[in-house]
């Protein structure tokens, strides 16, 4: 039987969870705080530089879905991904997959692909940066992923009515929850052939305008503002995962 273990059992480590369980995968999902209203939770916190956790799966694969608001400067985002290494080593864990970001790509205009150096010109793009090599130096790989959209995260809501930093003329980098959880599956069931690093991003890229137009017309909410109109084309390209057999189905 193929066994899971979930960090971060949030927006997109949950319904990982429960696809996995109907896959008929033994999982463990964890949170800070269990709530115990699904059998599959367990508790993994770092409590003074010590990992508390209640995780039993052993020969197991692993995958951190930590969300990105964790990764701030006063987070402990980085060494709970250590002590979560060292502890997936102990509990003989079949394959590290950890869930990055494009963020860690510079902000300038470009078509970027795996083969493109990071940046480290944020505090957020070094916590990235650091978090995936401590992954790739104990043999995991790492799922760069865009911007994300699915039930819960409509982009005609969150932008409504917003005075946005970025640039009306920006091309859009977005990625359906549900096509990320079928790459992590891909990858998982394909790691020896996997690479170690994929951009997972949908291959349509529309200006900002033209798509947060459409989607806040669709919900009826207030069109967001931008800060400029400068020609901005940044392109994350996500097409190497296809390699594996993997198909982008959601629109974004």
């Amino acid at each position: 039987m193929n066994k899971l273990v979930v960090l971060g059992a949030g927006w997109l480590g949950k319904p990982l969870c429960l696809q996995a369980i109907a896959r008929g995968w033994q999982v463990e999902g964890t949170r800070t705080q269990p709530v115990q209203e699904s059998g599959f939770e367990r508790k993994l916190h770092l409590n003074a530089g010590v990992i508390q956790h209640s995780i039993t799966l052993r020969d197991a694969w692993w995958v951190c879905a930590i969300p990105p608001r964790a990764r701030s400067e006063e987070s402990t985002y980085l060494e709970t991904l250590e002590k979560s290494l060292l502890l997936s080593k102990q509990l003989d864990c079949k394959g590290f997959l950890l869930c990055s970001s494009t963020g860690v790509y510079s902000d300038d205009s470009g078509c970027y692909s795996e083969q493109n150096e990071t940046s480290i010109a944020s505090s957020r793009q070094r916590i990235l940066v650091n978090a995936e090599q401590q992954v790739l130096n104990q043999s995991g790989k790492v799922l760069r992923l865009a911007g994300l959209v699915g039930e819960g995260r409509e982009p005609g809501r969150f932008v409504s009515g917003k005075q946005l930093r970025s640039s009306s003329q920006g091309s859009v980098n977005m990625v359906h929850q549900q096509d990320v959880i079928n790459a992590i599956f891909t990858v998982l069931n394909s790691w020896s052939e996997a690479k170690n690093i994929y951009n997972i991003c949908h291959p349509s890229h529309p200006s900002r305008q033209a798509y947060y137009q459409q989607k806040c017309h669709q919900l009826g909410t207030a069109t967001p503002t931008f800060a400029s109109d400068e020609k901005v084309e940044r392109v994350i390209n996500g097409a190497a995962i296809c390699q594996l057999g993997f198909h982008y189905q959601h629109e974004i």
